[in-house]
């Protein structure tokens, strides 16, 4: 076999291959084989077919093609191999030459994987926000686990902004009660906004037994985005009452004894969340200014085919699970088809550009990956997709996607490595000195990111 390599544009090559017919004896002994299966011939038995009786009865043409067909993949791979090539994606073949018994020649157009020059980025420099527990952050922690361990109880009273009404709702367009408008027994609490617009209006002040009636433009439903004259009928008033900040509290709300020791493990929690977000800012940025400073070629297709993916998976999953249409989410978000099209070409674009230069820098600074770090990023991505870790690592290795998930942890800790080595600074001007866990974590999150 002979090949050869021609350049069509930095991400792009055309190969050039001719085949001597003596090494496709292989392949049309295959053809023969699996024709022989195929087919009967009276007089013969099945399989025992003379390869000449199948050239006469079923022509020479028919063993060829699917000898060709069994041989391309076989050489078009050598060819991309001795040329030293990283295809993208499914190559575009067109066979120029076929003569029986003497040469098989053809072309393979595929996108490559440009070559690129990673500079030093050790003079990267970005600032970060800083990380620091206010007495007000703890406060609000308390106060937030507080809410959680709060009780109702029934009140006879106006009802007061906070306080929890059952209701019962009735819902009429052009007068008439539509056949979903009616709901009965529906717990609400004022001012959280999560029900209809202007109910907060009509139930407050009203004791239980009171009725009211307000205009609302309806969120879902067969009267979707319709105003309708909605009656709302409260039927119970209650109050919710905190428990008392003290070391009862404490002791109700967690394995603390005494409400200092409680707030004491609130403010260095929320300074480990603190700190990871601070890396995670860190990574984002430092990760911002190395794509500034590589020159990327875009393969087209490559480009063109994750722009398809990540279309589908919003329209089909993400959207799907909230359903909502790719028109009703572009209403919500304000945007029209043709800012979301430029906006979803940016982040595929980005993602691609940050999966070719950390992957360089992977192969530059010869990262590898461990099995605990492997087994670390499985576990954090099976929580993330609800999965349990032995139904995710299953799913992982059923799919052939272990070498992805390799990938992900090896640009995680490449970019890892691009962060030690620049300079990050807090709005005060501390140097910022990231632990290696949160590091690594962050890393992985903010590649995830923008690959997703």
């Amino acid at each position: 076999m002979k090949s050869a390599v021609e350049t069509l544009n930095p991400t792009r090559v055309r190969l050039t291959v001719e085949v001597p017919f003596e090494e496709l004896k292989a392949s049309l002994d295959a053809a023969y084989k699996k024709i022989n299966q195929q087919v009967t011939v009276k007089g013969f038995r099945k399989g025992k077919i003379p390869a000449r009786v199948i050239d006469q009865r079923f022509g020479r043409g028919a063993v060829l093609e699917e000898a060709v067909n069994d041989a391309l993949p076989k050489f078009y791979t050598e060819a991309v191999n001795e040329a030293e090539l990283s295809p993208l994606g499914q190559p575009e073949v067109d066979i120029t030459e076929l003569k029986d018994n003497e040469l098989l020649a053809f072309t393979a157009e595929v996108d490559i994987r440009p070559a690129l020059e990673i500079p030093d980025y050790s003079g990267i420099e970005v600032t970060v926000d800083v990380a620091e527990v206010t007495d007000e952050d703890v406060e609000k922690s308390v106060e937030q686990l507080r809410e959680r361990f709060a009780t109702t109880a029934p009140v006879e009273r106006a009802a007061a902004e906070g306080d929890i009404v059952t209701v019962d709702l009735e819902a009429k367009v052009d007068g008439e009660v539509l056949e979903d408008g009616v709901a009965k027994g529906i717990d609400y609490t004022i001012g959280s906004g999560q029900l209809l617009d202007g109910i907060d209006e009509a139930v407050t002040g009203l004791e239980a037994g009171g009725t009211a009636t307000f205009t609302s433009e309806l969120k879902g439903g067969s009267a979707e985005g319709k105003e309708a004259e909605v009656k709302v009928d409260v039927t119970a008033v209650k109050s919710r009452e905190l428990p008392a900040l003290d070391d009862d509290f404490a002791q109700l709300a967690s394995e603390f004894d005494t409400l200092d020791e409680l707030k004491a493990d609130s403010r260095k929690r929320l300074a480990r969340m603190k700190k990871f977000d601070q890396a995670t800012q860190a990574q984002e940025k430092v990760l911002e200014e190395l794509l500034k400073l590589v020159e990327v070629p875009m393969p087209e297709k490559l480009l063109e085919d994750e722009i398809k993916t990540r279309k589908h998976n919003l329209e089909h999953h993400q959207l799907g699970q909230m359903g909502l249409t790719l028109d009703k989410y572009l209403e919500i978000q304000g945007k029209s088809a043709e800012e979301f099209d430029a906006e979803l070409k940016e982040q595929a674009e980005k993602g691609i550009k940050t999966q070719f230069v950390l992957d360089e820098i992977v192969s530059k600074e010869e990262v590898g990956v461990d099995q605990e770090e492997l087994t670390e990023h499985l576990m954090r991505r099976a929580q993330s997709s609800g999965m349990s870790p032995d139904q995710f690592a299953q799913a992982v290795v059923e799919g052939g996607q272990v070498p992805m998930l390799v990938g992900e942890v090896a640009r995680g800790k490449a970019l890892a490595t691009v962060v030690e080595a620049a300079t990050v600074k807090d709005t005060e001007g501390n140097v910022v000195d990231l632990e290696d866990e949160d590091e690594t974590e962050a890393a992985a999150e903010a590649v995830e990111g923008t690959e997703a």
